[in-house]
């Protein structure tokens, strides 16, 4: 069996691809509800598991063009992919009732670049401040807890004291 080295950057940047996997799982589970309790069915649960890669492909479709204009840092630190994804929720639901299906032609028609183009220029106008995620606030540190001035004594020690006593 032959052994295998490789430098800690390489091993370091193995690690961090498989966690960007896993934070891939991890939006696909909490923003996009990929995992819903109430599909019994392997079937259903496989299509809803598909359903939520589709989108999470749109959100990555939508992150590329902010990131082309509000840059990689941004978006990465700043941007919260639980409003994004309710921001998709809320509005498409309206854009179904507004806009006939012929108005969506156009988009069958552009070429990729012609695209990605459009969605940059739409990413110039996104308020990013909107879709910023909240930190949490430091936790508090626990309370001290006091000695109570009765301890406590055990319902063992209280009925022994009642029936050995005349």
């Amino acid at each position: 069996m032959s052994k295998k080295s490789a430098s800690a950057l390489v091993v370091a940047d193995l690690y961090r691809k498989r966690w960007s996997i896993e934070t891939v799982f991890q939006e696909l589970e909490s923003h996009l509800n990929s995992e819903i309790n109430a599909l019994g069915y392997p079937r259903a649960a496989l299509f809803g598991f598909s359903v939520s890669l589709v989108a999470y492909n749109v959100m990555s479709v939508i992150k590329a063009a902010l990131r082309t204009v509000h840059g990689e840092e941004t978006v990465a630190n700043e941007l919260s992919g639980y409003y994004i994804a309710g921001e998709i929720e809320r509005t498409q639901a309206g854009m179904n009732v507004a806009i006939p299906d012929e108005e969506w032609d156009f988009f069958n028609k552009m070429d990729d670049k012609k695209f990605s183009g459009y969605l940059i220029e739409l990413a110039k106008n996104v308020e990013m401040e909107k879709y910023k995620k909240k930190k949490r606030s430091p936790k508090k540190p626990p309370l001290d807890k006091k000695p109570s001035s009765s301890p406590h004594v055990s319902t063992f020690k209280l009925l022994n004291s009642v029936c050995l006593s005349p």
